[in-house]
């Protein structure tokens, strides 16, 4: 009776212990924190230098390409750790220049400096295509025009426009007398745009297959080049930290230009209408205002390492940077767009003109006059439920700018010439 009771007392003690580490289990399960969300996806670190980078149309990827000729495709996520390796390819017997996605997202195009034209399936990650020789020299820059269009141009000045239904150039052109840095093209998908690094922005059209005209010589080489104010600027950066601005139709000599407190303008890339992102020697993302002709400051940093390129994501959300640290960063844009830029020109305040334009898909374009000091004028924007109050507006002092009852001093830059 003696031994049962025992057997009894040992076993409630092991079924009360049994529930204690229950408890406990249930107590660290609970306890266990929950995945930060950040601002911003982590960093990605390399092995080697990326040289280049490219977001996907569609979905939350990236794809870098570095100096050793592989190339990599990231999930990224604002989940602390939320980063995903998809797949690598190493295909490319030399450093990889440049990587875009088809419009549809579906493949991923790359050039390098072993001369070969790479195609692979963003899926699988598999070679789909491969055109082994498609210059005489290496690789520098590249533009998906189309489902079926491609352009490269190479170290040497050549430009070439591909038809990849036949995996052959119906365009190969050589008018510049130095390596090709960029490649874009219009809305219309007619008129195609290359900087180079003898100076010079060369217009090609490839509707007609033709070549048009190279611009002026411009000081340092041309590292850059975009299409912005809606079709009516075409900006290119400089090796000088230069920022040079061609009227559309005025190809052949700037109509403004800008110097940039940097060592160079290496990287463009819009994110309005007026407003881009620009990168540097220096490490330094900059965001800057075009007419008038702004830096709002500071995107983000590299410190100390040069950075090779900047790419914007499909939501205007973030830009990714790639540097000589090996690492590819990440900056929050959101708030760019919502920008607005003020400028009051004009000998006399009273007779000043204000600009205003309202940077969220610059859809919104408002004008108005203030006619004399302290005068106030009203009007309605397009689109716009609001009203826009003009007060206080004179010389030696700072006019105030409201909104619908709110601040704009508060909410946006403001300059007086």
């Amino acid at each position: 009776m003696a031994a049962s009771t025992e057997d009894l007392d040992a076993s409630v003690l092991s079924d009360k212990s049994d529930a204690e580490n229950e408890s406990d289990e249930e107590d660290g399960a609970e306890e266990s924190p929950e995945p930060r969300i950040r601002e911003t996806p982590e960093d990605i670190k390399f092995d080697a230098i990326v040289n280049t980078l490219a977001f996907h149309p569609t979905r939350d990827i990236l794809a870098a390409g570095d100096i050793d000729g592989d190339i990599y495709v990231y999930s990224y996520s604002c989940t602390e750790g939320g980063n995903k390796e998809l797949w690598s390819s190493g295909h490319h017997l030399k450093s990889c220049r440049e990587v875009a996605f088809s419009q549809d997202g579906l493949k991923l195009f790359s050039v390098s400096k072993d001369k070969s034209v790479h195609i692979m399936d963003v899926e699988e990650g598999k070679l789909v295509t491969r055109i082994p020789k498609a210059h005489s020299v290496p690789i520098n820059s590249l533009l998906v025009i189309d489902e079926n269009l491609l352009a490269t141009g190479d170290d040497c000045g050549a430009l070439k426009v591909w038809d990849m239904r036949k995996g052959t150039a119906f365009m190969d052109m050589k008018h510049h007398e130095d390596y090709i840095s960029g490649i874009t093209i219009d809305q219309a998908k007619k008129i195609l745009l290359t900087s180079s690094g003898d100076g010079t922005m060369g217009v090609f059209n490839i509707k007609r297959r033709r070549f048009e005209l190279l611009s002026e010589f411009q000081d340092g080489d041309l590292t850059s080049v975009a299409i912005m104010k809606r079709g009516r600027k075409v900006v290119c950066g400089s090796s000088e930290g230069m920022i040079y601005l061609f009227n559309w139709n005025g190809f052949g000599a700037t109509s403004d230009r800008f110097a940039i407190k940097a060592e160079s303008v290496d990287c463009i890339v819009p994110v309005t209408d007026s407003i881009l992102c620009i990168a540097s020697m220096d490490g330094v993302v900059r965001a800057i205002n075009l007419l008038p002709n702004r830096v709002l400051g500071s995107v983000g940093q590299h410190i100390g390492e040069p950075i090779e390129q900047i790419a914007r994501s499909r939501d205007a959300r973030f830009l990714a940077s790639c540097a000589h640290d090996q690492q590819v960063k990440f900056w929050d844009i959101s708030g760019l767009p919502a920008m607005m830029y003020f400028s009051l020109r004009g000998e006399k305040a009273h007779q000043s003109e204000v600009h205003l334009e309202v940077n969220q898909e610059g859809q919104h374009l408002l004008e108005t006059r203030a006619k004399k000091a302290g005068g106030v004028r009203r009007c309605q924007p397009k689109g716009a439920g609001q009203r826009l109050a003009l007060c206080g507006v004179s010389q030696g002092s700072e006019p105030a700018y409201q909104l619908g009852g709110t601040n704009l001093l508060n909410l946006f830059a403001v300059t007086v010439n």
